[in-house]
């Protein structure tokens, strides 16, 4: 198995790389919080900036503005290929602005593990289902709170797996090397994977 594979492990500790960057920032790029804020300083209200987001995150994501913060990908915990990495980065930054619009607190590990759930797209629901959780409804907010660490850990794994068939699928794992980072290449990736469909998940989860 080549060495940047994707693995169970490698995607959890990618995707925590990847919240915390998204939290706290790259060099030159916005938080999830300043996105959040930028968006809603040019929207009408929280669901049109939300809209907004989901409609040109990706065309921004392979902008200047993205790749000259790209120095932290050089801190990877793992070595995997640098489109995979890029590609959660840009997708778990959009989620976590969603979730800050809707008023969700970013520092809780409750909502790290939905952010993550979202990655999925559609198979996000039957996730939460297995976990007891119907989203989209008033209860989701104050299930997303109570989850106990247990079924947590079992969440996480679930979308581990996912995660690592998604992207096997799409045929970006195994490629030996990492693919040069490049708008295109990102792009390309971010499409390949839905962002529409993962903003639309993340539009029903964080109610």
């Amino acid at each position: 198995m080549p060495s940047n594979s994707l693995t169970e492990s490698k995607v959890t500790q990618i995707l925590d790389w990847a919240y915390e960057k998204a939290v706290d920032g790259l060099p030159g790029t916005k938080t999830a919080a300043e996105l959040a804020e930028s968006y809603l300083k040019k929207s009408s209200s929280v669901e049109k900036a939300i809209d907004n987001l989901i409609r040109w995150q990706n065309a921004k994501g392979a902008t200047s503005g993205f790749l000259s913060g790209l120095g932290g990908l050089v801190t990877l915990p793992v070595t995997i290929p640098a489109n995979v990495a890029s590609v959660m980065y840009v997708q778990i930054r959009m989620i976590a602005t969603i979730a800050h619009l809707r008023g969700y607190d970013l520092k809780d590990d409750q909502v790290k593990t939905f952010v993550f759930v979202c990655l999925t797209g559609q198979a996000a629901s039957d996730i939460l289902k297995q976990a007891g959780i119907k989203i989209g409804t008033s209860m989701a907010k104050e299930a997303i709170k109570r989850m106990p660490v247990e079924i947590i850990k079992t969440i996480n794994k679930a979308v581990g797996f996912r995660l690592i068939t998604k992207f096997g699928q799409k045929g970006i794992v195994n490629l030996g090397k990492a693919v040069p980072l490049v708008g295109g290449v990102i792009g390309g990736a971010v499409d390949g994977i839905g962002t529409n469909v993962i903003g639309k998940t993340a539009k029903k989860v964080f109610i």
